[in-house]
């Protein structure tokens, strides 16, 4: 009975926090556009934005679930599985802002194209930085003299990274267990021959420092106001 009662109020801190209800709200207003869109031009030509949305909710999830599972006694170890998957998923909440490279493509006017890319990349982002944010809790009790740059940077180049392997080079998470071999084979190549690949680790770098200013903003504004 003392289980099923904690189960219920950790069950209501994911469901009922004022975020959550406005992230949903934000997601369905998202998923709206998509459909008006459908019945307006009888195409799907915009569907993947559904399934991109989906992907970038999972690392939400799992940030979630180990900031509620996490407790000052639980092991360091137990940590690393929840976190690896968590750094498995993460960039594909920011991978979603790519999605904006398709504005203009169609033939609806423009000004509802934008708003409804905007919107998809705007959840993603927000998801992103929801999830990084509630990692860094974690890690900041873990290791409370880290500096939140230590954790940051290397997050945000990661997910940089991860955005040009998905975008450019069409690898996703799940490419890691499924198709590991061409996956190791591109990366390799990446790093061997950093000149080769200038314009990529340009674009790497740049998303990398957008992201980190786009998170610390937020952040500080979320502090200020409070």
């Amino acid at each position: 009975m003392k289980w099923n009662v904690q189960l219920l109020k950790k069950t209501e801190l994911i469901l009922n926090p004022e975020i959550n209800r406005w992230l949903i709200g934000s997601m369905l207003f998202s998923v709206t556009l998509i459909l008006f869109r459908i019945a307006y031009t009888r195409e799907l030509t915009f569907i993947f934005l559904v399934w991109n949305l989906f992907l970038a909710f999972i690392p939400y999830s799992i940030s979630t679930l180990i900031q509620m599972s996490f407790s000052s006694t639980t092991s360091k170890w137990k940590l690393a599985i929840p976190l690896m998957s968590w750094l498995l998923f993460i960039p594909n909440s920011f991978y979603i802002i790519t999605d904006l490279f398709h504005l203009g493509i169609s033939n609806m006017p423009i000004w509802f194209e934008t708003a409804l890319l905007l919107s998809f990349a705007w959840n993603g982002l927000i998801l992103g930085i929801l999830s990084v944010r509630q990692i860094e809790k974690v890690i900041q009790k873990v290791l409370p003299k880290m500096n939140e740059y230590v954790f940051l940077i290397p997050v945000m180049c990661l997910n940089a990274f991860g955005i040009y392997i998905g975008r450019f080079l069409r690898f996703n998470s799940w490419d890691v267990i499924s198709n590991p071999f061409a996956l190791a084979a591109d990366i390799t190549n990446l790093i061997i021959y950093p000149i080769a690949y200038k314009n990529a680790w340009a674009m790497i770098a740049c998303y990398a420092v957008l992201m980190t200013f786009i998170y610390l903003t937020i952040k500080r504004i979320g502090k200020s106001i409070r």
